[in-house]
């Protein structure tokens, strides 16, 4: 019969602050890009940006995102990582760039007023919240739980008007229930970023914009994620095309 494609189980160190910590401690200066750095997809982000907002990032790790916002003239950028050991580094690197504040955070508890940032903008942070996740269809209470409790956050302390930019290789099918929730106050639309190639490897840009409403299907998507999954005897999902990796394999260490 038809078998749910299941992702090779992650190690489950990734959600760990010390885990980060020794990988930064290890690595020092060097960047890691999770998928690719900016110039792979500022065609997409650039039209969202406008060079005097507020923006946060969240997860930064030992990216050079933050620093290349900044070379293109994006000057107020605050990055947040949970890992001291990263911050530390990164406040070093970029000493040079006073106007770029970094803290240690956690994603799911931000030290920030309501309403402080036009951006929150994220690039493979999230999927640290699903990588112990090990079937897609069926994403544990737990992992739904947590990124509820990140998106509620990011949520507040978006302005009005403001956007929420989610980069990943989460497909729309996945991924969608999750940032389709009313309590957001946000409105959803996704692109599809890659490298012109048609066998090269798709990642999407997710944008939410607060104040707007949902369209209806994504509404109608929304509210699936909290119904418990339908008996498999009923309805087997449609296995993704064996061509897709999952997003899992991609951020692998």
């Amino acid at each position: 019969g038809m078998e749910r494609r299941r992702a090779p189980a992650a190690p489950p160190r990734y959600g760990r602050r010390r885990f980060w910590d020794t990988l930064y401690r290890r690595e020092g200066a060097e960047t890691r890009e999770w998928l690719g750095g900016l110039s792979r997809f500022l065609p997409q982000l650039e039209p969202e940006l406008r060079r005097s907002d507020r923006i946060l990032v969240l997860g930064c790790g030992n990216s050079a995102l933050s620093h290349d916002l900044h070379k293109l003239g994006y000057t107020d950028v605050t990055s947040i990582d949970f890992s001291p050991s990263c911050i530390m580094a990164m406040r070093a690197r970029y000493a040079h760039c006073p106007s770029l504040r970094w803290a240690v955070m956690d994603i799911r508890s931000l030290a920030f007023p309501d309403a402080s940032f036009d951006v929150v903008l994220e690039k493979g942070t999230l999927d640290v919240l699903m990588v112990e996740e090990t079937d897609p269809w069926d994403v544990s209470p737990q992992a739904v739980a947590s990124m509820h409790r990140v998106l509620a956050e990011v949520s507040r302390v978006l302005h009005p008007g403001g956007c929420f930019i989610s980069i990943t290789f989460a497909q729309p099918h996945f991924r969608k229930p999750h940032y389709a929730q009313e309590a957001f106050g946000w409105s959803l639309r996704h692109v599809a970023c890659g490298d012109g190639d048609a066998g090269a490897f798709h990642y999407f840009l997710y944008i939410m914009r607060k104040g707007q409403p949902l369209d209806p299907c994504d509404v109608a998507l929304g509210r699936r994620l909290h119904q418990p999954p339908p008996s498999p005897a009923l309805t087997t999902p449609p296995a993704p095309p064996d061509d897709d990796e999952d997003y899992l394999l991609a951020i692998q260490l």
